[in-house]
């Protein structure tokens, strides 16, 4: 089921670290495999845990996620199954959320006694709201994948019979041979501008525009609308 242990959490972070830093991955497919994207956290550990060690380990799957939220390029969380709790904040840290028509999803911490603690009560409300999100954290319900799509906590249902993994791929596809930086430019600029004032969220835009003024992808681009071509993106 995909437990979200303290190996895994760990072998999260050195994964998003390793794809920020290998410029030979231009998009990354967060997948959990065919029957189940990731049931949540290892109870069993956790059972065992003191305050004393949560609060010593609590932050770590909070930086690993965070860490894949940074991620500067294209990422889609290609979900089977159950993706709860823990799971569900992995596909928040995503960019896009592709769930098979059985898929489920929530935050459901609250029936443990305790609330989301790597960005369910961060990242989802700003996903969808904080009505909403206050909904799915304080009842713990599970959502099927229609009502999911309908408050924007996923993009795509994939149909029965069809890969969500293969559909993640196709729609990623034209952005592994697009403009790296351009890309990473309107990741930044959405992602971070989020936390800005509009005044401030501009002023990003405005730099990160101008910069790119410095890339030779920028130079192909417009060569290429001007000859009439398609680019060719290093």
């Amino acid at each position: 089921m995909n437990a979200l242990n303290a190996q895994v959490q760990d072998e999260i972070l050195a994964c998003a670290q390793e794809a920020t830093a290998d410029d030979e991955v231009r998009a990354v497919i967060v997948y959990g495999g065919e029957k189940v994207f990731a049931a949540g956290a290892d109870i069993k550990q956790m059972l065992a845990m003191t305050h004393e060690d949560m609060v010593n380990r609590a932050g770590a799957l909070s930086v690993g996620l965070g860490a894949m939220a940074s991620i500067p390029k294209p990422v889609v969380a290609a979900i089977n199954g159950y993706a709860l709790g823990g799971g569900c904040e992995i596909a928040l840290a995503c960019d896009w959320r592709f769930a098979a028509a059985d898929a489920k999803l929530g935050q459901p911490e609250i029936l443990l006694g305790v609330i989301p603690g790597a960005g369910g009560t961060q990242r989802l409300a700003r996903l969808i709201g904080p009505a909403r999100a206050k909904d799915l954290v304080m009842t713990g319900r599970i959502l099927d994948v229609n009502e999911a799509l309908a408050i924007g906590l996923i993009d795509r249902i994939v149909p029965a019979g069809e890969s969500v993994y293969d559909a993640a791929v196709e729609f990623l596809r034209p952005m592994v041979t697009g403009p790296a930086q351009a890309l990473k430019a309107a990741k930044q600029a959405i992602d971070q501008g989020l936390d800005l004032d509009l005044p401030a969220g501009l002023a990003l835009e405005s730099r990160l525009f101008a910069d790119l003024f410095a890339t030779p992808d920028r130079t192909e681009g417009m060569a290429a609308f001007v000859e009439k071509r398609k680019p060719k993106f290093a």
